[in-house]
């Protein structure tokens, strides 16, 4: 029979659950925060319901959001913003230590603030007499996202108005994704349907775009995704700047989730720069649109490697004058080995989500004195980091962004060197 039991939340899982002991086994309770006393639900097939929450953690705080628990955008509401960035911090140093790294260096942090994401993907459905326009529910529907706390207010107050029109277009006959993100020209909306648009859909986008001044909407096929994307609508230049260089993004490009987090990711990486002339080769691996390497630039030479066509040839051309040569080259598929990476006086990379992968090995053979690895993922950061270790490189510099608040992700910029000159200055 299902029985009553109190527990202390030990921690967090990896998808920002709070972690019990029962017994001999885990258990994980959405929304709980390390510290809560709570009484819980057992049954007999080991399924765990909260009941009653006896006593808060000193780190509980109230959520302020009235759709926390329903969107699926934040986990960790329930916790305290510095209880968060501890948290994140002590992940991204577990990774490091199982990677094989000890006697790390401190970590500096960097946590954004609410109301500042620039970016998002929504998912949208059509419903008898409305548009719901958000996030996935945990595993579930889209939650209406009638108040949010975390993106810009520039973009929320495109949700009203885009329900409306998406509610007037027959290409909306299910559901559909809508990315939007906030260029330096204004916010840029990547919509993606199934069927494709109708002229009347088009026109309707068209006076959509002019009415909101949004320079430029875009469409793509859910169902022929590699076809790539249409603009729509063009009312003005589309732009974004990174340093000097002023380049014209591609519908959906990629951007850091905040301008503060872009700058504490880039002041990181330059940080960790070893002394350079303004001839050496950096050799930055997965550069996308050039956030990273216009900073760079101002150390370096900058050998930029990207497989995104759309964004490495964005960078070439709004960069031309500059130390950069942007190359276009899958590092999955192809990746740079270790004689042509030798040149390099330093490598930067900041790859995907599943991190170097086939890439990283050759870095790991190459002997380039210094390696500046920008993660968003500490179990990749893990798997990458040990064929370092195993190089015999050591950790110079360690910072930790939350740029994703209340969620569960974590950036990271980790210095790897072979120096034992930069390693002593370290320890002095």
């Amino acid at each position: 029979m299902p029985s009553c039991q109190e527990a202390t939340v030990l921690g967090y899982g990896t998808d920002g659950d709070g972690l019990v002991s029962l017994g001999d086994k885990p258990a994980f309770i959405p929304f709980a925060v390390p510290g809560d006393r709570l009484e819980l639900l057992v049954g007999d097939d080991r399924h765990v319901e909260l009941r009653a929450l006896l006593a808060p953690s000193p780190d509980r705080v109230e959520s302020p959001c009235a759709l926390f628990g329903a969107c699926g955008g934040c986990a960790m509401q329930s916790s305290a913003r510095p209880a968060l960035l501890d948290w994140k911090r002590g992940r991204v140093v577990s990774a490091l230590e199982k990677a094989g790294f000890a006697a790390l260096p401190s970590a500096d942090t960097f946590q954004v603030a609410p109301e500042t994401r620039r970016r998002i993907d929504l998912a949208f459905r059509r419903l008898p007499g409305r548009i719901e326009l958000g996030l996935h529910r945990r595993h579930g529907d889209v939650v209406d996202m009638t108040e949010c706390h975390v993106i810009e207010p520039a973009l929320f107050g495109l949700l009203a108005p885009l329900r409306e029109v998406l509610a007037t277009l027959g290409v909306v006959t299910g559901t559909g994704d809508l990315q939007i993100n906030l260029y330096d020209s204004g916010p840029d909306l990547l919509l993606s349907t199934d069927a494709a648009l109708a002229p009347t859909d088009r026109v309707k986008l068209a006076a959509f775009g002019r009415s909101h001044a949004i320079p430029r909407m875009s469409w793509r096929s859910k169902r022929r995704p590699l076809d790539g994307w249409e603009v729509i609508a063009q009312q003005q230049p589309v732009f974004h700047v990174f340093g000097d260089v002023r380049l014209t993004p591609p519908p959906g490009g990629f951007l850091q989730a905040t301008r503060q987090s872009e700058k504490a990711i880039a002041d990181a990486v330059l940080g960790a720069l070893p002394s350079l002339n303004r001839r050496d080769p950096v050799f930055e691996l997965y550069a996308g649109l050039g956030t990273l390497t216009v900073p760079i630039s101002t150390k370096a030479r900058v050998l930029a490697f990207e497989g995104h066509h759309d964004a490495i040839a964005a960078l070439r051309s709004g960069a031309k004058g500059q130390r950069i040569e942007a190359i276009h080259r899958d590092l999955t598929r192809q990746p740079l080995i270790a004689k042509e990476l030798e040149k390099a006086r330093v490598i930067v990379l900041d790859p995907p989500h599943g991190g170097a992968m086939t890439q990283m090995p050759h870095i790991a053979r190459s002997g380039v004195e210094d390696i500046i690895y920008v993660s968003c993922n500490p179990q990749a950061l893990q798997k990458d980091a040990s064929l370092l270790r195993q190089a015999g490189y050591e950790i110079l510099s360690l910072t930790v962004v939350d740029q994703f608040l209340w969620s569960t992700e974590v950036e990271s910029v980790v210095a790897f060197t072979r120096s034992r000159k930069r390693l002593s200055r370290r320890q002095t």
